[in-house]
């Protein structure tokens, strides 16, 4: 069972799986970075400091003073306001993410631009052709 063990583990899939859940963990906790303290203060300053994050309904009818309260109270609200700053923070961080892929593509196009034209610069060799014609007129000698 070990050596099996060891077989599964050692797979490329399971390892590449491994490394991108791992670069994955990274990646999100810079594009968390990016968006909460880069871009949602800009949005911030554009919308003028609305903070939707606060926003709620009160369910119980006791009118707690804020969502944090009525939370720690356990009062039932429906918190909106929550699920508008998780679609907004989403579609940032989908659009970020969206610009870095592209990016990245493009940076992949050109290498295989490059690539394919030091190919093409490159001498072909001979043809199966000219080998033929070569070995038939070596037979004539």
């Amino acid at each position: 069972m070990l050596n099996e063990f060891k077989t599964f583990i050692a797979r490329g899939n399971v390892v590449d799986l491994a490394v991108g859940i791992i670069i994955g963990a990274a990646f999100t906790a810079i594009v968390n970075s990016l968006v909460g303290d880069l871009i949602n203060p800009i949005i911030g300053l554009i919308t003028g400091g609305v903070d939707f994050s606060n926003l709620f309904i009160d369910l119980s009818g006791a009118g707690p003073a804020s969502l944090a309260a009525a939370r720690e109270a356990g009062q039932p609200v429906f918190a909106y306001g929550a699920f508008i700053t998780a679609v907004i923070n989403f579609v940032i961080i989908a659009w970020v993410v969206f610009l870095l892929v592209k990016a990245v593509n493009k940076l992949k196009e050109a290498t295989a631009k490059k690539e394919a034209a030091e190919a093409a610069a490159a001498p072909a060799g001979p043809t199966e052709l000219d080998i033929l014609m070569e070995i038939r007129d070596a037979l004539k000698k």
